[in-house]
Protein backbone atom coordinates (compact mmCIF):
# COMPACT_ATOMS: atom_id res chain seq x y z
CA UNK A 1 0.00 0.00 0.00
CA UNK A 2 1.47 3.57 -0.97
CA UNK A 3 1.70 5.83 1.65
CA UNK A 4 -1.36 8.19 3.21
CA UNK A 5 -0.98 11.62 3.37
CA UNK A 6 -3.35 13.91 5.09
CA UNK A 7 -4.48 16.45 2.94
CA UNK A 8 -3.50 19.76 4.79
CA UNK A 9 0.07 17.70 4.89
CA UNK A 10 3.06 19.60 2.74
CA UNK A 11 5.68 16.86 1.35
CA UNK A 12 8.24 18.43 -0.82
CA UNK A 13 9.12 16.62 -4.03
CA UNK A 14 12.54 15.28 -3.05
CA UNK A 15 10.79 13.67 -0.40
CA UNK A 16 10.72 9.61 -0.52
CA UNK A 17 8.26 7.76 1.63
CA UNK A 18 7.83 3.90 2.12
CA UNK A 19 4.83 1.86 1.89
CA UNK A 20 2.32 1.75 4.21
CA UNK A 21 3.48 5.38 5.89
CA UNK A 22 1.16 7.60 7.47
CA UNK A 23 1.79 11.41 7.83
CA UNK A 24 -0.85 13.22 9.59
CA UNK A 25 -2.39 17.16 9.34
CA UNK A 26 -0.34 19.48 9.27
CA UNK A 27 2.98 17.77 8.88
CA UNK A 28 5.96 18.86 6.87
CA UNK A 29 8.36 16.53 5.57
CA UNK A 30 11.04 18.66 3.57
CA UNK A 31 13.54 17.53 0.89
CA UNK A 32 16.05 14.92 0.98
CA UNK A 33 14.42 13.40 3.73
CA UNK A 34 13.77 8.91 3.42
CA UNK A 35 11.29 7.35 5.34
CA UNK A 36 10.93 3.90 5.42
CA UNK A 37 7.88 1.38 5.25
CA UNK A 38 5.29 1.39 7.82
CA UNK A 39 6.35 4.60 9.47
CA UNK A 40 3.82 6.76 11.07
CA UNK A 41 3.98 10.66 11.79
CA UNK A 42 0.97 12.24 13.91
CA UNK A 43 -0.21 16.13 13.81
CA UNK A 44 2.17 19.11 13.43
CA UNK A 45 5.81 16.67 12.93
CA UNK A 46 8.07 18.20 10.47
CA UNK A 47 11.40 16.45 8.72
CA UNK A 48 13.97 18.21 7.72
CA UNK A 49 16.81 17.04 5.76
CA UNK A 50 18.89 15.27 5.12
CA UNK A 51 17.50 12.80 7.18
CA UNK A 52 16.69 8.86 6.63
CA UNK A 53 14.47 7.53 8.88
CA UNK A 54 14.13 3.34 8.82
CA UNK A 55 11.20 1.35 8.58
CA UNK A 56 7.72 1.19 11.74
CA UNK A 57 8.80 4.41 13.48
CA UNK A 58 6.24 5.76 15.22
CA UNK A 59 6.57 9.55 15.83
CA UNK A 60 3.15 10.24 17.72
CA UNK A 61 2.87 14.51 17.01
CA UNK A 62 4.44 17.51 17.13
CA UNK A 63 8.39 16.58 16.57
CA UNK A 64 11.16 18.16 15.42
CA UNK A 65 13.02 16.26 13.55
CA UNK A 66 16.27 17.16 12.01
CA UNK A 67 16.56 20.21 12.07
CA UNK A 68 20.00 22.35 11.89
CA UNK A 69 22.28 21.72 14.68
CA UNK A 70 22.19 24.17 17.52
CA UNK A 71 25.91 25.01 17.21
CA UNK A 72 27.17 28.55 16.16
CA UNK A 73 29.67 27.08 14.41
CA UNK A 74 27.64 25.50 11.80
CA UNK A 75 27.47 27.17 8.50
CA UNK A 76 24.96 25.41 6.22
CA UNK A 77 27.26 22.25 5.20
CA UNK A 78 25.76 18.85 4.42
CA UNK A 79 25.00 17.18 7.63
CA UNK A 80 22.48 14.34 7.94
CA UNK A 81 20.80 12.48 10.66
CA UNK A 82 19.93 8.63 10.63
CA UNK A 83 17.21 6.94 12.59
CA UNK A 84 16.78 3.13 12.78
CA UNK A 85 13.49 0.88 12.92
CA UNK A 86 10.89 0.65 15.36
CA UNK A 87 11.76 3.88 17.63
CA UNK A 88 8.86 5.42 19.34
CA UNK A 89 9.04 9.08 19.54
CA UNK A 90 6.41 11.17 21.87
CA UNK A 91 5.35 14.68 21.77
CA UNK A 92 7.53 17.35 20.85
CA UNK A 93 10.87 15.35 20.86
CA UNK A 94 13.76 17.11 19.13
CA UNK A 95 16.52 15.11 17.19
CA UNK A 96 19.03 17.29 15.15
CA UNK A 97 21.21 16.70 12.76
CA UNK A 98 25.38 16.76 12.95
CA UNK A 99 27.69 19.26 12.28
CA UNK A 100 30.57 19.26 9.75
CA UNK A 101 33.08 19.82 12.18
CA UNK A 102 31.67 16.54 14.84
CA UNK A 103 31.35 13.97 12.23
CA UNK A 104 28.58 15.35 10.13
CA UNK A 105 25.78 12.63 11.36
CA UNK A 106 23.84 12.36 14.45
CA UNK A 107 22.52 8.41 14.79
CA UNK A 108 19.78 7.18 16.57
CA UNK A 109 19.66 3.24 16.47
CA UNK A 110 16.75 0.53 16.63
CA UNK A 111 13.69 0.25 19.14
CA UNK A 112 14.14 3.40 21.62
CA UNK A 113 11.77 5.02 23.51
CA UNK A 114 12.06 8.89 23.19
CA UNK A 115 9.14 10.31 25.55
CA UNK A 116 7.99 14.04 25.32
CA UNK A 117 9.69 16.99 25.31
CA UNK A 118 13.46 14.94 24.89
CA UNK A 119 16.10 16.28 23.00
CA UNK A 120 19.08 14.59 21.23
CA UNK A 121 21.62 17.20 20.09
CA UNK A 122 24.11 17.18 17.28
CA UNK A 123 26.82 14.34 16.98
CA UNK A 124 25.02 12.22 19.12
CA UNK A 125 25.24 8.57 18.61
CA UNK A 126 22.01 6.77 20.83
CA UNK A 127 22.26 2.39 20.82
CA UNK A 128 19.53 0.17 20.71
CA UNK A 129 16.70 -0.34 23.30
CA UNK A 130 17.00 2.49 25.16
CA UNK A 131 14.29 4.61 26.75
CA UNK A 132 14.44 8.56 27.63
CA UNK A 133 12.05 9.97 30.17
CA UNK A 134 10.02 13.50 29.80
CA UNK A 135 12.61 16.24 29.56
CA UNK A 136 15.62 14.26 29.32
CA UNK A 137 18.02 15.90 27.45
CA UNK A 138 21.41 15.38 25.53
CA UNK A 139 23.95 17.89 24.29
CA UNK A 140 26.27 17.53 21.49
CA UNK A 141 28.49 14.55 20.97
CA UNK A 142 27.29 12.15 23.45
CA UNK A 143 27.50 8.78 23.17
CA UNK A 144 24.77 6.55 24.62
CA UNK A 145 25.26 2.37 24.88
CA UNK A 146 22.09 -0.19 24.36
CA UNK A 147 19.82 -0.67 26.91
CA UNK A 148 20.42 2.92 28.39
CA UNK A 149 17.76 4.58 30.66
CA UNK A 150 17.55 8.11 31.10
CA UNK A 151 15.09 9.38 33.92
CA UNK A 152 13.06 12.41 33.74
CA UNK A 153 14.70 15.93 33.63
CA UNK A 154 18.73 14.05 33.44
CA UNK A 155 21.07 16.24 31.60
CA UNK A 156 24.32 14.72 29.47
CA UNK A 157 26.83 17.22 28.98
CA UNK A 158 28.68 17.50 25.78
CA UNK A 159 31.37 14.73 24.71
CA UNK A 160 30.24 12.90 27.65
CA UNK A 161 29.74 8.54 27.27
CA UNK A 162 26.72 6.56 28.68
CA UNK A 163 28.05 2.82 28.66
CA UNK A 164 25.45 0.42 27.71
CA UNK A 165 22.58 -1.06 30.96
CA UNK A 166 23.68 2.21 32.82
CA UNK A 167 20.39 4.23 34.22
CA UNK A 168 20.35 8.06 35.39
CA UNK A 169 18.28 9.03 37.71
CA UNK A 170 15.20 11.76 38.03
CA UNK A 171 17.09 15.43 37.49
CA UNK A 172 20.69 14.49 37.30
CA UNK A 173 23.10 16.16 35.56
CA UNK A 174 25.67 13.92 34.06
CA UNK A 175 29.21 15.64 33.17
CA UNK A 176 31.58 12.96 32.77
CA UNK A 177 31.50 9.17 31.16
CA UNK A 178 29.39 6.93 32.57
CA UNK A 179 30.81 3.47 32.88
CA UNK A 180 28.06 0.50 31.71
CA UNK A 181 26.00 -1.04 34.12
CA UNK A 182 26.04 1.80 36.77
CA UNK A 183 23.35 4.11 38.41
CA UNK A 184 23.67 7.77 38.84
CA UNK A 185 21.76 9.52 41.05
CA UNK A 186 21.22 13.34 41.35
CA UNK A 187 23.42 14.89 44.03
CA UNK A 188 24.24 18.68 42.76
CA UNK A 189 25.78 16.87 39.74
CA UNK A 190 25.12 13.49 39.58
CA UNK A 191 27.27 10.88 41.55
CA UNK A 192 27.39 6.85 41.02
CA UNK A 193 25.19 4.84 43.50
CA UNK A 194 25.67 1.25 42.70
CA UNK A 195 24.78 -1.11 40.06
CA UNK A 196 21.31 -0.88 37.69
CA UNK A 197 20.82 -4.76 39.18
CA UNK A 198 17.11 -4.73 39.01
CA UNK A 199 17.39 -3.54 34.97
CA UNK A 200 20.20 -6.77 34.93
CA UNK A 201 17.93 -8.77 36.04
CA UNK A 202 15.28 -8.15 33.43
CA UNK A 203 17.59 -8.40 30.84
CA UNK A 204 18.54 -11.78 31.58
CA UNK A 205 21.69 -11.56 33.87
CA UNK A 206 22.18 -14.22 36.26
CA UNK A 207 23.53 -14.27 40.05
CA UNK A 208 26.69 -15.12 39.02
CA UNK A 209 27.19 -11.96 36.22
CA UNK A 210 25.75 -9.73 38.71
CA UNK A 211 28.27 -10.46 41.18
CA UNK A 212 31.15 -9.72 39.28
CA UNK A 213 29.55 -6.67 37.84
CA UNK A 214 29.33 -5.42 41.67
CA UNK A 215 32.85 -6.70 42.13
CA UNK A 216 34.15 -4.34 39.24
CA UNK A 217 32.01 -1.84 40.97
CA UNK A 218 33.42 -1.88 44.82
CA UNK A 219 36.98 -1.73 43.13
CA UNK A 220 36.04 0.84 41.05
CA UNK A 221 33.96 3.29 43.81
CA UNK A 222 34.40 2.00 47.19
CA UNK A 223 37.70 0.74 47.94
CA UNK A 224 39.24 4.81 47.73
CA UNK A 225 41.83 3.14 45.51
CA UNK A 226 43.08 6.08 42.28
CA UNK A 227 42.02 5.12 38.67
CA UNK A 228 45.58 3.43 38.28
CA UNK A 229 44.74 1.51 40.85
CA UNK A 230 41.41 0.17 40.23
CA UNK A 231 42.10 -0.45 37.03
CA UNK A 232 44.54 -3.19 37.07
CA UNK A 233 42.03 -4.52 40.00
CA UNK A 234 39.24 -4.50 36.90
CA UNK A 235 41.79 -6.40 35.17
CA UNK A 236 41.92 -9.36 37.48
CA UNK A 237 38.43 -9.33 37.67
CA UNK A 238 37.81 -9.17 33.73
CA UNK A 239 39.91 -12.22 33.57
CA UNK A 240 36.76 -14.06 34.37
CA UNK A 241 33.93 -12.10 33.35
CA UNK A 242 33.12 -10.76 29.96
CA UNK A 243 30.96 -7.87 31.31
CA UNK A 244 33.38 -6.59 33.33
CA UNK A 245 36.26 -6.64 30.38
CA UNK A 246 33.56 -4.57 28.75
CA UNK A 247 33.24 -2.15 31.45
CA UNK A 248 37.26 -2.04 31.74
CA UNK A 249 37.62 -1.48 27.89
CA UNK A 250 34.92 1.50 28.06
CA UNK A 251 37.12 3.59 30.96
CA UNK A 252 40.56 3.02 28.65
CA UNK A 253 38.99 4.32 25.50
CA UNK A 254 37.57 7.65 26.95
CA UNK A 255 38.53 11.31 26.72
CA UNK A 256 36.41 12.64 29.22
CA UNK A 257 37.21 11.76 32.78
CA UNK A 258 35.06 9.47 34.48
CA UNK A 259 32.14 10.07 36.89
CA UNK A 260 33.41 9.65 40.48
Amino acid sequence: MSAIVHPSAVVEKGASLGNEVRVGAFCHIGNDVVVGDGCEFGPHCSVAGPTTIGRDNRFIGHCAIGGEPQDKKFAGERVELVIGDRNTFREFVTVNRGTGTGGGITRVGDDNWLLAYTHVAHDCVVGNQCVFSNNATLAGHVTVGDHVILSGFAGVHQFCRIGAHAFIGMGAFVNGDVPPFVMVAQDGYGRPRGINSEGLKRRGFDATRIAAIKRAYRALYMGGASLDEARAKLAELAADSDDVRALLEFIDNGERPLLR
